[in-house]
């Protein structure tokens, strides 16, 4: 059972962490508008920290991180932007008093690196979701769905999708994130067991051979054979070649994925784009998809 960190109220203390790359703006506008939510944002040290392209150095970051996994008082925790760098220090980290106090970790990108460790060697529920790095340019849609995730309100997603989708219905549990940190993982104690759950994927600035790479390599590791069903986020700002690859990310993953017996979706509203829904890592969902359209709902508790 995955277990759900108790969900925010107002007057709540969150913290602010960069676990990766350091911030190449200010993020007050962000921490303006956590505050209008009635939370209490307590900045840690690495945001004003910068070491080369890092926010600060590894034991910086990771101390940092620490302090506020061991915090009572903390009842969240947002990674201020992704990048590179979380894999570098999650061999660091103590879980030991999260675990007997869990609380929500909040982001993507890099930071999917946390989200699946939380799975995988915690079994602790997380957020997929914007941070406060990507605030100014998000839709107040997906503000709004982080919102909703962190204090426990229902949630509904419905979109369309340009490319043809596999029609069906699922429930299960959802996992997933940025499919280049995925493939990092695998392997390791971070890297989750994707059967019978409902995976979702999404990356950015790839060439189209290194997704079907990607996906054929998890296809060859039997780790699309056993799901429940597929969620195919954003895949853009792809790279191209001198020689065309010839196919589309959408149509890569189709060609691997058309043969399971399970329902699959593109197009959804998740990944580096401005209207990047927040996905709760480990909850139980309904997936229903037709040939255009397609709806998550995460169940109430």
């Amino acid at each position: 059972m995955i277990k759900q960190p108790p969900h925010l109220k107002k007057g709540d203390k969150i913290a602010i962490v960069c676990p990766a790359k350091k911030l190449k703006k200010s993020i007050a506008p962000a921490i303006a508008l956590l505050e209008e939510w009635g939370l209490e944002v307590i900045i840690g040290k690495s945001v004003y920290a910068s070491f080369n392209q890092f926010a600060g150095n590894d034991a910086l970051r990771a101390s940092d991180l620490q302090s506020f996994l061991d915090d009572k008082e903390i009842r969240a925790i947002i990674a201020g932007r992704g990048g590179y760098g979380t894999i570098r220090i999650i061999d660091q980290l103590d879980f030991t008093k999260f675990n007997e106090q869990p609380k929500w970790i909040v982001g993507f990108s890099d930071i999917t690196v946390l989200l699946s460790h939380l799975i995988a060697v915690c079994q602790i529920q997380s957020i997929h979701g914007q941070m406060p790095g990507t605030f100014e340019d998000a839709t107040a849609e997906s503000l709004e769905s982080l919102r909703k995730a962190l204090f426990g309100e229902s949630l509904r997603y419905d979109c369309i999708s340009e490319f043809p989708n596999k029609e069906g219905n699922a429930e299960g549990i959802l996992v997933g994130g940025n499919l280049s940190i995925l493939l990092a993982l695998e392997g390791s104690a971070s890297g989750m067991d994707y059967t019978d759950k409902i995976l979702f994927l999404e990356d950015v600035g790839e060439y189209e051979y290194s997704i079907d790479r990607m996906m054929r390599t998890l296809k060859r590791n039997g780790k699309l054979s056993n799901l429940k069903g597929l969620i195919v986020g954003a895949f853009n700002e792809t790279k191209t070649e001198d020689i065309p690859f010839g196919k589309t990310p959408e149509q890569i993953i189709w060609d691997l994925v058309k043969d399971y017996d399970y329902p699959v979706c593109f197009n959804f509203p998740v990944g580096h784009i401005d209207n990047n829904m927040a996905m709760i890592n480990g909850k139980k969902i309904d997936l229903l998809i037709t040939d255009k359209t397609a709806s998550v709902v995460f169940n109430v508790d």
